[in-house]
């Protein structure tokens, strides 16, 4: 089987803001044929793949998202500096100063994000404001060295979408754990996709039918999954995700999943949680039970505009939500234990 780490390390060095994961979608699509599977993409961009197995169960859509939280150009000053605006749940304490690429047409255009000099007491200064408030997004800026001519002549324009540059793209491994930026949904989509490859070999006899789904747009409100579940029916969606530590849910960053009980959008049902409290027992996995009172998952957001009878959320131990996240080098092969034992016994 293919080796976690690496897989992630592979996904993550690749840019895929919402609206643009042409990247993440064909290194999938490559892997996907790779173990001999037809996938196919909606009109939306998720890729999807069809799974039929003989046992009688629900139907069953399996998700992890291939976008990332990005910046989006909102205009070009007259001396060439770039404005943005956030793409999902980003925030500038979390990028802070650095490189990123704008995704051209012709090609990436390095570009540093700059917040400006704190060797000042000017009213207008960052360091002034940063004193008593978070910085915005508006008052950043991206600085090319070019004009806006220059850039205008190489596609610049706003709606562009900017992504952290691949230097920074880069998995730190250290004792258990590992950490990068975007194991939100880097990581799981690892999982996802080692989902497919043990079915391989394990076969599909003791499933109904799923989808197995790499969706798009999540971070901006899980419009892949909502668009794909108006046309091909789930009785169960579930959402492959991280699980961030919170104060409402604090727990070791171990190799054990989270199972989210509620989140911003849908509880999970009842029932559906004893169901895998008795998987959890039956797999020797001792859950991380989560109650998030901010954020949601695709099958969540799906839940609540009617879209999925039983959503349900798994996820791996992160620390640094939207950020450098962490997690346990183990905690991939712990969710896909139990993903592919849920596949196989949901009722």
């Amino acid at each position: 089987m293919s080796e976690a780490i690496e897989l992630i390390r592979q996904l993550v060095a690749l840019p895929g803001p919402s609206g643009q994961e042409d990247a993440v979608r064909e290194f999938l699509i490559d892997k996907l044929q790779q173990l001999g599977y037809e996938p196919e993409v909606d009109p939306k961009g998720n890729l999807l793949v069809k799974v039929f197995g003989s046992a009688d169960r629900p139907q069953i859509l399996v998700t992890a998202h291939l976008d990332e939280i990005a910046l989006m150009i909102t205009r070009l000053e007259d001396d060439g500096r770039i404005r943005v605006a956030p793409v999902g749940g980003a925030y500038t304490f979390k990028w802070g100063e650095g490189p990123v690429e704008i995704l051209s047409r012709s090609g990436p255009i390095t570009g540093i994000l700059s917040f400006g000099s704190i060797h000042t007491n000017h009213k207008s200064s960052v360091i002034e404001h940063a004193r008593t408030q978070p910085y915005p997004w508006e008052d950043s800026y991206i600085f090319t060295g070019q004009t806006r001519e220059h850039l205008t002549s190489l596609g610049v324009r706003p709606g562009l979408r900017v992504a952290l540059a691949s230097s920074r793209r880069v998995v730190t491994e250290f004792g258990d754990h590992v950490a990068s930026y975007f194991l939100d949904d880097r990581a799981d989509l690892a999982v996802w996709l080692l989902a497919l490859e043990a079915l391989v070999t394990r076969g599909t006899e003791a499933l109904g039918s799923v989808i197995f789904a790499a969706t798009t747009s999540e971070e901006v409100g899980a419009e892949g999954a909502q668009y794909l579940l108006r046309t091909n029916t789930a009785d169960i969606c579930v959402a492959l995700e991280i699980g961030p530590k919170t104060p409402d849910a604090d727990f070791p960053i171990d190799s054990q999943p989270t199972i989210w009980v509620r989140d911003g959008y849908a509880a999970m049902e009842a029932a559906d949680g004893e169901m895998l409290q008795d998987r959890c027992d039956a797999l020797g996995i001792a859950p991380h039970w989560q109650y998030l009172s901010r954020g949601g998952s695709d099958a969540s957001c799906a839940a609540a505009n009617g879209l999925t009878a039983r959503p349900i959320t798994l996820g791996l131990p992160v620390e640094n939500s939207h950020g450098y996240e962490i997690m346990h080098r183990e905690a991939p092969q712990e969710l896909l234990r139990l993903l592919l034992d849920l596949l196989e016994t949901a009722e």
